[in-house]
């Protein structure tokens, strides 16, 4: 495996962070960007520092990912998500380098009742959907070298996420309620980034469905993440959990209530599938015990 020079937007983010650690540690040469270092809104800085840089690529997770807040402020998540990817499209594809811009399973209506593949029409219902796939076709118009992937519900040692909120929650709270209505596949950030970094390596371009294997409610999440931490972790949860509907928590956002994503692109260009997200789960909470 030849080493690379690879350029990691978002580098402080949950996704960012375990990239940077995992490519330094195949012994790539990277360069993490994060707001302080590089302004994504700002065409001239993205083409000084990536074309500075000189990456074979870039990987750009930086992200407008408040989704509630999207539906207010319209102006900051297309800022971001479109016009921000549209830069770093344009810097990269002058660098010469290979991009992959990080999506989400709400560029879908979530209104299906079977896994969403590469190819389905898509149907963003909420702004941080629409301004994602805005910066989806930005990216295929403007890159000659592009892999746009789609994940779900992401979860990682670094930053705020689902998992750390139902381990604390678990502990504090007599009653927790969890929808279990909405239906999806968690993600390791860690097994994420094996498969980017799978995929830089290659030049087997498109798009690409990637989250861990199997399916579950946020609330049959919830019951192993509890099942997993007691057995792992050793926790005692005092919480009763109960399932619920999503219309008892009320978000300015629309949830998508299916988003579970076929990995046809992964079949197809015949890397190996990942793991199942309760594999991913587990070495997640081993992870959170050193």
């Amino acid at each position: 495996m030849s080493t690379m020079k690879v350029l990691v937007t978002g580098s402080a983010g949950q996704l960012g962070q375990d990239l940077v650690l995992l490519l330094q540690k195949q012994g790539h040469e990277v360069l993490g960007c994060d707001r302080q270092e590089m302004d994504i809104t700002n065409l001239e800085q993205c083409k000084e520092i990536i074309g500075g840089f000189g990456p074979d690529a870039v990987i750009h997770c930086a992200a407008h990912t408040a989704v509630d807040a999207a539906e207010t402020d319209v102006d900051a998540a297309y800022l971001i998500n479109a016009t921000g990817s549209r830069n770093v499209a344009l810097a990269a594809e002058r660098a010469g380098a290979k991009l992959v811009y990080i999506s989400t399973d709400y560029v879908f209506d979530g209104m299906g009742t079977k896994p969403y593949h590469e190819y389905d029409n898509t149907d963003p219902q909420s702004i941080y959907g629409k301004s994602k796939r805005a910066g989806e076709i930005l990216v295929q118009s403007l890159s000659s070298k592009f892999f746009i992937v789609r994940t779900s519900w992401v979860y990682g040692k670094y930053g705020n996420n689902f998992v750390k909120t139902m381990l604390k929650l678990g502990q504090e709270k007599p009653l927790l309620q969890v929808v279990n209505d909405q239906k999806g596949s968690p993600t390791y950030t860690v097994d994420l980034a094996r498969f980017l970094l799978e995929l830089i390596q290659t030049e087997n371009y498109g798009v690409y469905h990637a989250s861990n294997s199997d399916a579950c409610t946020w609330y049959e999440f919830t019951q192993a993440i509890f099942a997993e931490a007691e057995d792992i972790l050793g926790l005692k949860f005092t919480a009763r959990l109960e399932p619920c509907g999503t219309e008892q928590f009320p978000r300015p956002a629309p949830r998508p209530r299916y988003s579970v994503m076929e990995h046809l692109s992964i079949r197809t260009n015949r890397f190996e599938d990942i793991r199942p997200w309760r594999e991913g789960l587990r070495d997640f909470l081993l992870e959170l015990k050193e």
